[in-house]
């Protein structure tokens, strides 16, 4: 499937020159380069997240198999 997006002309520069740089072949190529760095963005943002806590003080108020309904 086909979609036409409507975008500003610097906008279109931008991806060219994103095109261009990375030696992608479609401005789909350029979008899914995009995204991927945008998730992979997200996902770096997320280290460290718990701190220092260890495994143990993690898991220390987790209910035992027992507690489960």
């Amino acid at each position: 499937m086909v979609t036409m997006v409507q975008i500003k002309d610097e906008t279109m520069h931008r991806l060219k020159q994103i095109k261009k740089e990375r030696g992608l072949i479609t401005y789909d190529d350029v979008v899914q380069f995009l995204i991927k760095n945008e998730v992979k963005s997200k996902l770096q943002s997320m280290c460290g997240f718990l701190g220092k806590a260890t495994r143990e003080e993690i898991l220390k108020d987790l209910r035992d198999k027992h507690d489960r309904f």
